[in-house]
């Protein structure tokens, strides 16, 4: 989900970053709770671990206090935190390479929530399960292709919006979607045939 604010909201961001810059604890505090969930899902698609998510969201928060002084409100500070996050998570990314499994997903259907079922137990424990074979899945893409993939349909960030936190132009971040759905539908296609 794409962190938008209205006007208020985004005056308000700005009045708790220029405290922050300030050393004002409490405001940066507040920062980190709007922010502290996105951050961690962002972190656990990224690396595929609940507790390594949460060190990493731990780490941005870390990085982004002691950065703050050269944050520029020419862009949104979401977007500026989802750099730090994105580039924390490449650097994990590099060093630790986790292994992954093998699972048995519809791309399609999990990324088409517009269709509502009914909400019986057995239908959201088969959800979960998707989600979750769906998120190992992930794991088995390329770390650029992921980290496209994952801004686009689970973040549901814009090209634009990506282009910004990760610095790539618009062409090259859509060829990394495509390629990544690309080799996510192939997959799951031989896994469904076995």
């Amino acid at each position: 989900m794409a962190m938008l604010l209205d006007s208020r909201g985004a005056a308000d961001e700005a009045k708790l970053v220029a405290r922050s810059l300030k050393q004002d604890h409490d405001a940066f505090g507040q920062l980190v709770e709007r922010y502290a969930t996105v951050i961690v899902n962002l972190a656990y698609r990224m690396v595929g671990d609940r507790t390594e998510a949460e060190d990493l969201a731990q780490d941005t928060f870390v990085a982004a206090f002691k950065a703050l002084p050269t944050f520029r409100a020419e862009s949104k500070f979401s977007t500026w935190l989802y750099r730090i996050a994105a580039n924390k998570c490449k650097d994990w990314l590099r060093v630790k390479r986790p292994g992954q499994g093998v699972h048995d997903v519809d791309i399609e259907d999990v990324l088409d929530d517009r269709v509502v079922e009914e909400r019986t137990p057995e239908r959201l424990l088969s959800q979960q399960q998707v989600a979750a074979q769906l998120d190992r899945a992930i794991q088995r893409l390329p770390p650029l292709y992921r980290e496209a993939f994952v801004l686009k349909h689970i973040e549901g960030l814009s090209y634009e919006e990506m282009q910004e936190i990760l610095g790539v132009n618009v062409d090259t971040l859509k060829m990394r979607v495509y390629k990544g759905r690309l080799q996510l539908s192939r997959e799951l296609a031989e896994l469904k045939e076995t």
